[in-house]
């Protein structure tokens, strides 16, 4: 499969690519698409990778790209037991890979489709303020539940939306305090039982049901709610906090990892860094590109008069 892949890369290079660059210099604008062909390719493949890089399947990929190459050096060294060894590797390891990384896949996708306005127009400052007041709720809440041993699942929604799992649980569209989230977790009353969801600022629902994580490698000790709090970080790019009922610890999972015994500043900081910090940042960054846009759009308009005048 892998020397039929290389071979039909080969023709097509010798036959279609060198034949489109010969034909470039017949047709001006076909340079021109060529271009935008190109960066449309390395902007996909940036976003990819960028998506990758937050992921499990970072390593992997690293591995499957070692392993192409190993086939394709095996194959025109003609090292015949393990080109063939190889080849049959990589014929059942990308079915296999689709089906083991269902979730990361799932969340890439999801990634790429978020078509929320406040990812493209920024973080409002008023909104930001709003954002941070929440955070010191939550994280004084996750205090009062530590120091009580009472457990507790609070999932705070970011830019991927995860209204299927706010659908699962009793809504509520709150204003977040501390006094209410403690309640929520009180035993044995009705909304202990799942997890509460923040969106936008707000108390959403409460008793929500969320995807357990199914790793092997998470350890044996953690029980549901750890699960639950890492299945849904897999899943989504939320942040969920974790209060345990046995030890009272404060544990947060984020892009499918554990940061288990937190502190309350630490909590806070990873908080605000993780929602409040990064939009800020990335809204900087938009706008600074929107200025450089600007000034060398004035540029070239002031350049285009001064020579309008010259050529009158």
């Amino acid at each position: 499969m892998i020397n039929n892949l290389f071979n039909g890369v080969n023709e097509v290079f010798q036959n279609d690519v060198i034949g489109y660059i010969n034909s470039l210099q017949e047709y001006p604008i076909k340079l021109v698409l060529l271009i935008i062909d190109l960066s449309i390719v390395i902007w996909l493949l940036s976003k990819i990778i960028k998506i990758a890089k937050d992921t499990r399947a970072w390593q992997l990929i690293k591995g499957i790209v070692f392993l192409l190459l190993a086939t394709w050096i095996s194959g025109v060294c003609r090292l015949t037991i393990l080109n063939h060894i190889l080849n049959a590797i990589t014929d059942w390891g990308v079915l296999s890979l689709v089906i083991i990384f269902q979730p990361e896949i799932r969340r890439g996708l999801e990634q790429l489709g978020t078509s929320k306005i406040s990812k493209y127009i920024g973080l409002d400052k008023d909104i930001a303020t709003k954002t941070k007041e929440a955070i010191y709720k939550i994280v004084i809440a996750a205090t009062e539940l530590s120091k009580e041993k009472t457990g507790a699942l609070i999932v705070i929604e970011r830019d991927i939306q995860i209204k299927d799992i706010i659908a699962t649980g009793i809504p509520m569209n709150a204003e977040v305090s501390p006094q209410l989230l403690v309640n929520i977790f009180i035993p044995n009353t009705p909304l202990h039982d799942g997890a509460v969801v923040i969106s936008n600022n707000k108390i959403a629902a409460a008793a929500c049901m969320l995807p357990l994580a199914g790793d092997q490698d998470i350890a044996k000790e953690l029980g549901t709610r750890h699960r639950a709090g890492i299945g849904i970080s897999k899943e989504s790019d939320s942040i969920a906090i974790i209060v345990s009922e046995e030890t009272g610890k404060v544990s947060v999972a984020k892009d499918g990892t554990l940061i288990a015994d937190v502190r309350e500043d630490v909590l806070k900081k990873i908080l605000i860094s993780n929602i409040v910090t990064k939009r800020l940042n990335e809204a900087k960054a938009k706008k600074a590109k929107k200025n450089i846009k600007e000034t060398v759009k004035d540029f070239l308009g002031k350049f285009k008069k001064k020579e309008d005048k010259k050529a009158n």
